[in-house]
Parts: structure tokens; sequence; C-alpha cells
């Protein structure tokens, strides 16, 4: 099976590491990503070099990752390369989106059949990038799946590196929860849906265990053998419009369907498990 991804970042490559893939192309932004990865085997297109010579990897491809964010303009991967996508091979198409489409819901429970109602600007840009691949899988018959991800982290990216760095932050908002879901599991569920496509199909890809953020923290340390940084009520925080945006927003979202219906089984069902084979794997030295 060929695998063609725009982007070429850090979920994608978790699911190049998952299977023993034909070929692997993609896109990049920028030329020495491009570089690196072409040296790792892989057929890296820098976007900054113009897009002419990705056609033909493009129509060979039996299987399209969609992991760029949309923008005011809209999907950037559907405005430039639509008709290219909608002439190719590919049986499946995978756009990775966010749960931040379904807005807040003081806490409770949500899944698939939850209208979306996003909230912040770019949850609102990913809702009508969303809707513009459904419609191209209706248009050209492709099946077309939507990945609604929760806070990813993984390798490289997790509380002991924040730890390490001094960054870290115990922020307490009473109520607030959050779900995420580590990178192989991404990957894993990727795979099981390439194994059982279903155009239309919409997937909440997250962990079991909706917790508040600041025990995250909390167990890295005891992890690391190290004080947990203190903890800092909400209204005193200093954070980023972004990150503001995330505590705006307050849900539990439920994982039954990529159980159900693909048959995944998650390897970090929680943090602990996640955060545990990461300590282990030496993030924390």
């Amino acid at each position: 099976m060929r695998l063609f991804a725009f982007g070429l970042g850090y979920t994608a490559q978790a699911l190049i590491r998952t299977t023993a893939w034909a070929q692997v192309a993609g896109t990049v932004r920028e030329d020495g990503k491009a570089q690196n990865l072409r040296a790792q085997g892989i057929v890296a297109h820098s976007l900054a070099e113009g897009d002419a010579d990705l056609s033909d990897d493009l129509r060979r491809a039996d299987a399209i990752l969609i992991s760029a964010s949309p923008d005011a303009e809209g999907d950037p991967t559907l405005n430039r390369f639509s008709d290219r996508i909608a002439s190719s091979g590919a049986s499946w198409i995978g756009y990775l989106s966010t749960t931040g489409v379904y807005g807040d819901h003081a806490g409770a429970w949500i899944d698939e059949t939850t209208p979306a109602a996003p909230l912040s600007r770019s949850s609102k840009q990913r809702h009508a990038a969303e809707q513009a691949w459904l419609e191209l899988g209706r248009k050209t018959g492709q099946a077309v799946h939507i990945f609604r991800l929760t806070g990813i982290y993984g390798p490289g990216r997790n509380a002991f590196v924040s730890l390490a760095r001094g960054t870290a932050q115990r922020i307490v908002k009473p109520g607030q929860v959050f779900n995420r879901v580590h990178v192989d599991d991404i990957a894993a569920t990727l795979v099981a849906s390439l194994r059982r496509p279903r155009g239309g199909a919409i997937y909440n890809v997250t962990d079991d265990e909706p917790v508040p953020p600041q025990d995250v923290v909390a167990y890295a340390a005891q992890l690391a053998g190290i004080d947990p940084p203190p903890e800092i009520p909400f209204e005193a925080a200093q954070m980023s419009p972004m990150a503001l945006s995330f505590y705006a927003e307050n849900k539990r979202v439920s994982n039954h369907l990529i159980k159900n219906e693909l048959g995944v089984r998650l390897r970090y069902p929680t943090y602990r498990e996640g955060l545990a084979a990461l300590y282990t794997a030496g993030e924390y030295a």
C-alpha cells in the first residue's frame, strides 16, 4: 500500500512507523525537513519548492492522510490539490481534526452523535474543513474519514519535557477535565480504519479517562522523583490565548466507536500507562 501524507509531521510519522508501506510520500513546508525525510527513504516534497512534482506520487497513492491545519482562507490542501486528490487512486482518505469542534459541554460526556458547536476561531475553521473534505468524498466516491483528536502526547511531546524545561504548570480550574491520546494509539486507530474503510465516518480518537490537567503533571513528577510544581488557581495563571481557549471548553469525550466498530484496543488507555512507558523509555533523564 502506498501512503501520501499532506503534512509529514508528528502523527503522520507515527503512522508511517506502524506499517510496511510500499512507498511513503508527502509534503512539508521547509526544504531542510524535506531533505532529512528523504534520507530516511520518504519521498518528501517541500511546498516551498512548488508542487508540480508531487502529482505522480499522489496519483499512485492508495491512502491519503491530511494533517495540515486550515486557516481563514479554508483548507490549504483542498485549495491547492483538490483536483489531483479527486483524480488519485486513493480508496481511503483520512482528515485529522480536533474534538474542539464540539465546543463546551460543561464537563458532560459526548460522542460522535453530539452536534458540532465550535467556539474558537480555529475550531470553527476545523469544522468547516471537515465539511469540505466530506463533500469531496460525496462528489468523488472516495472514502473520506474524519478523526477528531484530543490532546496528543508521546515521545518528545509530554509532561516530562515541560518538567525538564521548567515550563510545566499545575493550573487548577475546579471541574475542568481534558482527554488526551498517545500518538501510537492514534496511529493504531488509523491503521484499523484503513482495514475497514467507511466513507463519511467520524471518529473520536482519545483515551479512556478524562482528568484534571494538573493530575497529569503531578503524576509525571512522581515518576521522575521530583517535586511537582505548585498548583496555580486558574484566575492567576498566565497562559497564551490558545491555552485559554482550551480551558474555555470542558467535556468528557467517549471513544466507544473506535473500540466497537474498528476493534481498537488502546495500548495506553490512560495517561498513567502512557507516561510510565515514556519514563521507562528514558523521556526524563
